[in-house]
């Protein structure tokens, strides 16, 4: 399958950073889940038409070929990412997107729980999770952050695969600052952290 392919070129030291792009007529939400986490740069449905084609190939050109992010009121080498997803793969996929705009002070933690003790340790400037996730998920997690902790001004980003859009509107009722599609152009990204970082002061 697409996904055992694509797993396997992953573990490879030599192509791990290769960038892919899927080209499927699978309309199945729950099939599409693996791949969308692996860190599929676009999902080319079939048959597709050239709007289609065209907004595949400026995701998959816009991560060969990224811009570093400016931001008025933050020093981009100085900014703290925390990003929380339980696969490594999306973590590191990730993380290049993030460092391919200058962002290097990037820190990782697997679910809900780990990005909590991490959060008692120091401050971030961001929190990127993931929404399904083990032992605690992205949901609990933005909850416990904005009324546990009390903290109502970290910008916490959620990047998920999740099309439920009930689930999806609590998400944005426990105080999440962005939710993000998974596969993404990272132009989007780029236009989140405008927003949430540079509107913050």
């Amino acid at each position: 399958t697409a996904t055992e392919l694509l797993s396997s070129i992953r573990r490879l030291d030599n192509l791990e950073n290769t960038h892919f792009m899927l080209i499927s007529s699978e309309s199945n939400i729950e099939a599409l889940e693996p791949l969308r986490q692996s860190g599929v740069v676009a999902i080319l449905p079939k048959p597709f038409d050239h709007a289609n084609l065209q907004r595949a190939i400026r995701t998959t050109l816009q991560h060969i070929d990224p811009t570093e992010i400016e931001l008025q009121n933050y020093e981009v080498e100085q900014l703290e990412v925390l990003l929380v997803d339980d696969s490594l793969v999306s973590r590191n996929h990730l993380m290049r997107v993030f460092q391919n705009m200058g962002i290097n002070q990037i820190h990782q933690a697997e679910n809900g729980i780990e990005a909590i003790e991490m959060l008692k340790q120091q401050s971030f400037d961001l929190v990127v999770t993931d929404l399904n996730m083990p032992k605690m998920d992205g949901q609990a997690l933005v909850e416990h952050i904005r009324s546990e902790m009390g903290n109502t001004f970290v910008p916490i980003l959620v990047v998920t695969s999740e099309q439920n859009q009930t689930r999806l509107g609590q998400v944005e009722q426990a105080g999440v600052s962005a939710i993000l599609d998974k596969p993404f152009e990272p132009e989007s990204i780029r236009e989140i952290l405008y927003r949430v970082l540079d509107e913050q002061t």
